[in-house]
């Protein structure tokens, strides 16, 4: 734990900081080198350190940083006293508020989706469909990993790496060594394709809806994304027991509408991005458009409920038929993980409103300069959350071109699979194949996939060398 709280102390030194600390300079108090900034800086450090022993003390990581936003604004309010005739500080936390309003919304209506299409047993059905095909295990591990490296960039990539781990377990109870290399490999996968959408990541839709790089621009990076993907599972292959598993007969099949509630998703992105591009109006607007659409699908599938026990084949297996209820999606969104990220934005947010912002911008992108500090971006993000580290350089805001910003949206994507603890997958996996897949299984192919990190590196800086 030493190293991670040296890390998380690095990190907070590095990367606090947010746009509206140019209020520090325009009007607010430069509290870098005062008692209230430093007391502040170490709130922060405390509060992350409880988010990282999240897995040991099941304290939800949204608590801590909650409170550490409260106090660490309450005390910056406190000390401008009445030195604030303009009010900098209540506008700074408005702005805040903002940013996060327009990510919170986005994403629920993404984790909405998502629990209407688990609700329909969308992935059920794809789980039980890879189960009977009768796949060796090294089929399946490609198998898993590319499914994962193309599902992700719609749905997001934890419940990409849910979904194929379940299909590990329940054809891989008889080897755990490819358990434990499924695992890798699905992490690995599923961030690499978060990468390269808007929607595969929350670092990925903090870029876009910053307008920093537009929407078609992001599938520059499908390549270097590939290659992050496939150069480790190659080295992995040679590994994976080259034995065949016995085929199960499971038959799962959706709920009625289930392939509508899909495409009204799909249709939905279509309307968030159509929203951005040619209205110029925040994706989240289009999003939220996108959730009527699911709301009066789910107002007909409730009014035409008595369907469901026309096409059930038996109740074992479809159930009691339950009229499909939107809210009750709504109401199983990751709440923890949106209440996290409201945290996230409000600590990093007051830390930079002290003046954080300028020295740290002035030390990374001035003197290591934007590919040193954006490839450092990705190896800190292995130990961190990539959310406040992303959400840190975006606000910091520094003078870089296109070919620099996809370069950090990659690092910050990617970057996280190189330590199991790195990224939401990973963690999440650890308890899901608990025994099977472990933080030191994940450290003994950490060269590998680093390797992989540097080649897809290279591959941007060299693919995508005309945006630089």
């Amino acid at each position: 734990m030493s190293r991670r709280a040296a890390s998380i102390v690095t990190l907070a030194l590095i990367f606090a900081g947010n746009g509206v600390a140019q209020a520090a300079t325009d009007g607010g108090l430069d509290l870098t080198n005062h008692g209230v900034g430093y007391t502040a800086l170490a709130i922060f450090v405390i509060a992350y350190l409880f988010v990282m022993a999240e897995e040991f003390t099941h304290l939800r990581k949204s608590k801590p940083v909650i409170l550490a936003a409260g106090i660490i604004w309450a005390m910056i309010a406190w000390v401008h006293g009445g030195e604030d005739p303009t009010g900098a500080v209540a506008e700074a936390v408005r702005h805040n508020i903002l940013e996060y309003a327009e990510l919170m919304l986005f994403l629920l209506v993404a984790m909405t989706y998502i629990n209407a299409m688990d609700e329909r047993r969308v992935f059920d059905a794809l789980r039980s469909w890879l189960v009977r095909k009768g796949f060796g295990y090294r089929q399946l591990f490609w198998a898993t990993g590319i499914l994962s490296f193309f599902i992700s960039p719609v749905a997001d990539n934890l419940t990409t790496a849910l979904l194929m781990c379940a299909v590990l377990m329940a054809v891989g109870a008889d080897s755990p060594r490819f358990i434990g290399l499924g695992c890798v490999n699905i992490v690995v996968a599923a961030n690499a394709g978060g990468a390269f959408s808007p929607f595969g990541d929350i670092t990925t839709l903090m870029v876009w809806q910053k307008g920093i790089v537009e929407f078609r621009s992001f599938f520059l990076l499908f390549i270097p994304s590939l290659v992050n993907f496939v150069v480790p599972a190659a080295l992995m292959h040679f590994s994976v027991p080259d034995v065949a598993p016995k085929p199960s007969g499971e038959i799962v099949r959706m709920k009625r509408g289930a392939r509508r509630v899909v495409a009204l998703f799909l249709l939905t992105i279509a309307t968030a991005v159509s929203f951005h591009n040619f209205l110029h109006l925040p994706p989240m607007l289009g999003m939220m458009t996108g959730l009527a659409y699911l709301q009066f699908f789910g107002y007909y599938l409730k009014k035409t409920k008595h369907r469901e026990l026309d096409e059930a084949i038996d109740e074992e297996d479809l159930g009691a038929p339950v009229a499909f209820d939107v809210f009750r999606s709504v109401a199983r969104a990751e709440w923890d993980t949106l209440l996290f990220f409201y945290g996230v934005v409000l600590c990093v947010g007051g830390l930079g409103f002290i003046g954080y912002l300028e020295l740290v911008s002035d030390v990374m992108y001035t003197d290591w300069g934007p590919t040193t500090a954006n490839v450092m971006v990705g190896i800190l993000s292995a130990i961190v959350d990539n959310i406040p580290v992303m959400f840190a350089v975006l606000t910091m805001n520094p003078d870089m071109p296109l070919g620099q910003w996809l370069l950090v949206t990659l690092t910050a994507g990617v970057g996280g699979s190189m330590l199991s603890i790195g990224s939401a997958a990973g963690v999440a996996l650890m308890g899901q194949a608990r025994g099977f897949y472990t933080f030191f299984g994940h450290l003994k192919w950490t060269p590998a996939i680093a390797f992989g990190y540097a080649a897809s590196i290279a591959a941007h800086l060299w693919l995508n060398a005309a945006s630089f």
